[in-house]
């Protein structure tokens, strides 16, 4: 059976999705620590990230690392947080988190619930920041 992931990529279900290629895809939380938390994901379905091949490991963190550019542009913060947790979804992600203290990395800290146009302008933000790199 497909993960959510997989859903939101083959746009069977929608997502806030702020950049995409060929073999990634970066979305929106809908259930973020902070606004602009955001997950990138390889659209090769694959649990556990140390099983994914090198070429797409090393792929998503530069993914990643063009995404996370975006919103620092787009999100007031100090830096982006990375966590690799993947309990929640069997699909490999990565989370990117504006950080302006330690504690916006807390996971179990309750999560956000932002409206849809909350999340709606943050997701145009960081597009527009990541279409302009």
């Amino acid at each position: 059976m497909a993960s959510i992931f997989t859903k939101i990529i083959n746009r069977e279900i929608p997502g806030h999705i702020v950049a995409e290629d060929d073999h990634y895809i970066a979305f929106l939380d809908i259930n973020p620590l902070v606004l602009g938390h955001t997950l990138v994901v390889p659209k090769k379905e694959v649990d556990f990230i140390f099983d994914l091949d090198d070429d797409t490991l090393a792929g998503l963190h530069l993914f990643a690392k063009k995404v996370a550019h975006a919103i620092r542009k787009a999100v007031p913060c100090k830096r982006i947080g990375v966590a690799v947790i993947g309990l929640e979804v069997p699909h490999t992600h990565v989370h990117l988190v504006p950080m302006n203290s330690m504690g916006d990395l807390n996971f179990t800290r309750p999560k956000l619930s932002p409206s849809k146009p909350e999340l709606e302008g943050i997701n145009k933000k960081i597009q527009q920041a990541f279409n302009d790199q």
